[in-house]
């Protein structure tokens, strides 16, 4: 019989194997696109960020049922202090308890600021309407998997999405905007704030969803792999539906140009 901690990195090969090996972790042809051409457009940046404002906006909703669905008081603690961090409370050494809230550190806010360099307003950008079919559909399975009152699937989804958002797509948007600002020839710049921020605080939240996974694995009778990890490549699933969904319209788009129609 094989001890908890072999088992335990029997998992972590699983895992490897699946969830971490899911295609939109491997590559993603959009953001390959984005952080490698010199030639972005004012336009591209539009829709770009129509849609990751609804995606931003709307995560609120999907980390609020996550807060209460927790299944326990450490982990709604957890959820809470990413909810209030996306509504404007402050992190102080790692924490939000005892901080102080601004209206301005709220995240959607500053994407407000961002998306005004591109005479985008408020209400312009966030809301469902703004979501094309493929943003939504990641939005809603944010809501009906990372949210999920069963923990053996939030569980799994949380941990697919801080991994995913922990291998690097931060620092290609990145990558992207920053060509952008030097190539363009409209004279924006963009700011990068929103972005580096999140791009620093992925690191932490994946080490969270690998610890939350050895207490589960260790501490959980009812703990169940097969749902986790069938969870995770679902929820990544919704994940590459975003992606995908920008890079068709990308290409739509360069075919109707190129073809003048």
């Amino acid at each position: 019989m094989i001890s908890d901690a072999e088992a335990f990195e029997y998992l972590k090969l699983e895992l490897k194997e699946t969830v971490l090996s899911h295609p939109i972790i491997k590559r993603n042809r959009y953001l390959w696109w984005f952080s490698q051409t010199l030639d972005l457009t004012k336009e591209d940046l539009i829709i770009l960020t129509k849609e990751f404002s609804v995606f931003s906006n709307q995560f609120i909703v999907a980390q609020l049922h996550k807060t209460l669905n927790a299944n326990s008081l450490e982990q709604m603690h957890d959820a809470k202090e990413i909810l209030v961090n996306e509504l404007g409370v402050l992190f102080t050494n790692e924490t939000v308890d005892n901080s102080t809230f601004r209206f301005k550190a709220a995240h959607f806010e500053w994407l407000v600021h961002f998306a005004s360099k591109l005479d985008l307003e408020f209400n312009d950008i966030g809301k469902r309407k703004h979501g094309s079919p493929s943003t939504l559909f990641y939005c809603d399975e944010l809501i009906r998997i990372y949210g999920s009152p069963d923990f053996n699937t939030a569980a799994g989804a949380s941990f697919a999405v801080e991994n995913w958002a922990n291998a690097g797509f931060w620092q290609q948007l990145m990558d992207g905007i920053e060509n952008f600002n030097e190539y363009n020839t409209e004279g924006i710049t963009l700011p990068l704030n929103f972005f580096s921020f999140h791009d620093k605080l992925e690191a932490q939240h994946a080490q969270h969803t690998w610890d939350e996974l050895r207490d589960l694995h260790d501490n959980e009778p009812e703990f169940d792999k097969d749902k986790f990890i069938a969870a995770g490549m679902e929820m990544l699933d919704g994940v590459n539906a975003f992606w995908e969904g920008l890079d068709q319209n990308r290409i739509a788009r360069y075919w109707r140009e190129t073809r003048g129609v």
